[in-house]
């Protein structure tokens, strides 16, 4: 097959291991753009390769497809997009994922600290509640988003 002939939708889900289902729903969902041969199949281009490990990647850091589409509908629709082009994708996931990455490293901090106290004593524990007052604050762990139980 040549080159400009296209990946057919079994060869994208051959090289990137998504089930073909996977790759329609992507479609669908209009995360990639197939065109249609004479005969009428699907083709990709070479570039959906890449789009689709994205994807997948993206998906693994806890992004949505929606946050997803928001940055490929950024990449340029008549070229395969340039190393240049990742990279402010990714410029733009790095924010998101550093403050993730902080958010967890807090929680970690606190639930090890918790745990790992043994004092199980519901006077000095941080995670101690009466009459639910974290709930004024908000919904979720309050304390341990960082919330003081003083204020």
């Amino acid at each position: 097959m040549a080159i400009n002939d296209g990946l057919s939708i079994g060869a994208l889900a051959g090289r990137t291991g998504l089930a073909v289902s996977a790759i329609r729903y992507y479609e669908a969902q209009g995360l990639i753009k197939p065109w249609r041969n004479a005969g009428g199949q699907r083709r990709f281009e070479r570039a959906d390769l890449r789009k689709l490990s994205f994807i997948m990647i993206a998906q693994q850091f806890g992004f949505t497809l929606p946050q997803i589409r928001a940055e490929l509908d950024q990449l340029p629709g008549k070229r395969p997009p340039t190393k240049a082009d990742w990279a402010r994708i990714s410029e733009s996931f790095r924010d998101a994922l550093d403050q993730r990455i902080e958010t967890l490293t807090k929680l970690r901090a606190n639930l090890d600290g918790c745990i790992g106290c043994g004092c199980l004593s519901l006077d000095v524990c941080a995670m101690y509640n009466p009459v639910d007052r974290a709930a004024e604050k908000g919904p979720g762990p309050r304390y341990l988003m960082g919330d003081s139980p003083e204020t």
